[in-house]
């Protein structure tokens, strides 16, 4: 039962870097035909879904102009909230 919380938290970790990898590569412009898109792409598949359910929750923030989306905030925080959990069993 240890290892599969073991795995379990291994696999949460590695999901929250994804998202924060996703969130630190869209604040750079990628050009069309570039590694950084294929990169985007794949980080956006596997992020989305999670990441959807919190901006359906959550409207978008406006600052004048620039709106600012903290799904990906909130996503984290619920993972870190699951690690500590998995941590503590």
């Amino acid at each position: 039962m240890n290892t599969l919380i073991d795995i379990a938290y291994f696999l949460v970790v590695i999901y929250s870097w994804l998202i924060v990898a996703r969130a630190v590569l869209s604040w750079f412009p990628a050009r069309p035909g570039s590694p950084v898109v294929a990169v985007n792409r794949i980080l956006h598949t596997l992020t989305e879904p999670y990441l959807r359910i919190f901006r359906r929750l959550l409207p978008l923030a406006r600052f004048g102009s620039v709106g600012l989306d903290l799904g990906a905030v909130v996503g984290l925080v619920v993972l870190f909230i699951v690690m500590r959990v998995l941590a503590g069993l």
